[in-house]
């Protein structure tokens, strides 16, 4: 019985010591796992319960058996992103293990060992110790204290340098020879692959029509535009900087203002009746002044550069259409104001006194919308810079400043030419019993020898981001 006994004690106490020394190692190994940091050049292994990389993408097969090496640490999308050799997709910090950085891989492989171990040592050993020492002595304890701790010493010491073994032995060998070799070929070259955006911007500043006039300048305006663009880039690991393309819509509004004096005179003129009668003109007007507006489209196709730290330039051109040309004239009435318009065929001659309301007030305003310029195709040459800043979302916000200028556009009009409307055209002349018709066109239409378009500002963009999804593209790489 006494025998049975120093047996059970033993065992009970070889029991304790591993499960004691197991738990030490379970409660240090979080503490490891926090202070391991990945490094460029790290040697790791992607832990299996990673299911997909931070772009979406499930990983294959072959790369939980396969030891890699960091290539990057971070980038401007997946900023806590890790990228691994010849994997070429960002996978999370907390995916990895070390395999040969750092001496933590001893503390970890062991962990699951000891398990086994003290099922099948305790029994063997109590068997032949109860025959070299006699039975009545207790002290049999002692010396069984003292053989667990020099065990798990040893055993533990061997075994880790056979476990990197299972490492290097992947179910398939085939696929692992032709992994090494991917680490050879395709670590010399370097991955593209591309993403996707859509913009929402909306941008306001200074702007002008530039008109051309013989006796006057524009005045700057302003103008506030809602930008929906989409953008494809390209990024290659590697470099630090992503090209792309833009494209998309703008819908804005813009104005400005041209003041002018008129002195004019058109002779042969044909009135607007039925049966047109020769006029000739005479125009006289020390001040005319004209806000010019208009309701735009716009359509980019701009070349996009991004840097790896946010800064951003677009340039390229730009097609510009005015949809809606509203514009409000006003005609001060002084000594120097004058209209005169004589018929040839009937001898009539019409003069202010005789078109009644034209000027009856110091200013007179006309209002309507300017036709001949309504459908003015403007192609310009446009210019955005600023900074974006990534969001947790992954999406970014940017801020920056841009420039748009009119390099073409389609106006065409000659105020010197007899068969353009003057700008206060008779259209009949007066008789016994009324007044004379008249009309007021608008100044671009009539004294403006060109148009052009101008603007700059600040501009502020919401980006949204979509990675493009690629198809099982490491399978096709190795």
């Amino acid at each position: 019985m006494k025998t049975i006994k120093s047996i059970l004690i033993a065992t009970t106490l070889v029991c304790a010591t591993a499960v004691s020394s197991l738990s030490a190692q379970q409660a240090a190994q979080p503490a490891q796992e926090h202070q391991w940091k990945v490094a460029i050049g790290d040697s790791v292994m992607i832990k299996r319960e990673c299911v997909e990389y931070l772009t979406g993408e499930r990983p294959s097969v072959w790369v939980w058996d396969k030891v890699h090496t960091v290539r990057q640490l971070g980038t401007k999308r997946f900023p806590e992103g890790v990228l691994l050799m010849n994997i070429y997709s960002w996978i999370c910090e907390e995916c990895l293990i070390p395999v040969t950085h750092n001496e933590e891989e001893v503390a970890e492989q062991p962990k699951e060992q000891p398990k086994e171990e003290p099922k099948v040592q305790p029994v063997e050993q109590p068997k032949e110790e109860p025959k070299a020492e006699p039975v009545k002595e207790e002290p049999v304890v002692a010396p069984v204290k003292e053989e667990p701790k020099a065990e798990p010493a040893v055993q533990p010491a061997e075994e880790p340098k056979e476990e990197p073994a299972p490492v290097e032995e992947p179910k398939n060998e085939e696929k692992n020879a032709q992994s090494n070799q991917g680490d050879s070929i395709h670590s010399q070259q370097n991955f593209k692959h591309s993403y996707d955006r859509f913009t929402i911007g909306l941008r306001g500043g200074a702007a002008g029509l530039l008109h051309k006039t013989k006796e006057g300048n524009w005045t700057c305006g302003g103008d506030v535009v809602l930008d929906l663009q989409y953008a494809h880039y390209w990024t290659k690991d590697g470099r630090p900087v992503d090209l792309g393309i833009i494209t998309g819509v703008g819908l804005g509004y813009a104005q400005s203002s041209v003041k002018s004096s008129v002195n004019s005179t058109r002779p042969n003129v044909e009135d607007g009746d039925a049966t047109p009668m020769h006029i000739d003109y005479t125009i006289r007007a020390d001040e005319v002044k004209e806000h010019d507006g208009q309701l735009q489209l716009e359509v980019p196709l701009m070349f996009s550069l991004i840097h790896q730290n946010g800064l951003f330039f677009n340039v390229g051109p730009k097609f510009m259409l005015p949809v809606f040309t509203p514009y409000k004239q006003t005609i001060s009435n002084n000594p120097n104001t004058f209209v005169e318009a004589y018929y040839q065929e009937t001898g009539v001659r019409v003069t202010n006194d005789v078109i009644t309301g034209l000027l009856a007030e110091d200013k007179y305003t006309s209002k309507g919308t300017d036709y001949k310029n309504k459908f003015t195709i403007n192609v310009m040459l446009t210019a955005e810079i600023g900074y974006e800043w990534i969001l947790k979302s992954g999406n970014s916000l940017g801020l920056g400043a841009y420039a748009n200028y009119s390099v073409y556009n389609s106006f065409k009009n000659n105020p010197e030419d007899p068969n353009v409307d003057p700008l206060i055209r008779v259209e009949s002349a007066p008789s016994s019993t009324s007044n004379a018709v008249i009309n007021v066109n608008p100044l671009t239409g009539t004294y403006a020898s060109g148009l052009g378009f101008f603007d700059a500002g600040v501009k502020l963009a919401y980006h949204f981001n979509f990675p493009k999804k690629r198809k099982n593209i490491d399978s096709k790489l190795f």
